[in-house]
């Protein structure tokens, strides 16, 4: 089951949380619905709770400002859709682009999805060594873009919560 994204009060995006927390948090009152999945209700004995898509809390809460979003080998597949950077296959690896034996780091702009074939090809090299063309260039996601990335959306899922978020967030 995927994760729900959590809103502050002022309707600024804060985290994910499991799908049960979500649901602890609008039984306890301290958060709503704002917006549930249309097809879907969680049943329990004399109660039936839509299940929760965003929930936006009750209360304010203060957080840090935060500058960059935290780099994950599942955030950049997701980042890149799942989609090889070099042939455009389905990707299950992350491939650095600066090989960490060679002083890459783990970072968004060091790293790209890559199939496993091409992933072994590449091997030890920079992608100009190998002569592998990048079908795009990596890029850093904001740290709004990457909740919507943890939530593990669909590029067109993504697009709708985002539309959604706009006009109340403005």
């Amino acid at each position: 089951m995927r994760n729900t994204l959590v809103l502050n009060a002022s309707y600024e995006p804060l985290s994910t949380v499991s799908l049960q927390r979500a649901v602890v948090l609008v039984l306890q009152d301290k958060a709503v619905v704002e917006q549930a999945h249309p097809l879907r209700v969680m049943r329990a004995t004399g109660l039936a709770v839509p299940v929760p898509r965003v929930i936006r809390l009750r209360t304010y809460v203060r957080v840090p400002f935060r500058q960059r979003a935290p780099w994950s080998r599942r955030g950049v597949l997701v980042r890149d859709q799942h989609t090889c950077a070099y042939c455009g296959r389905r990707a299950t690896t992350v491939d650095h682009l600066v090989p960490k034996s060679r002083g890459g780091a783990d970072s968004w702009l060091n790293t790209v999805a890559a199939c496993a074939e091409d992933n072994q090809r590449k091997a030890d090299r920079t992608p100009e060594q190998a002569q592998m063309v990048l079908r795009r260039r990596p890029f850093e996601p904001t740290p709004e873009a990457s909740l919507l990335l943890a939530l593990g959306l669909r590029a067109g899922e993504a697009a709708e919560l985002a539309d959604w978020l706009q006009p109340i967030s403005a």
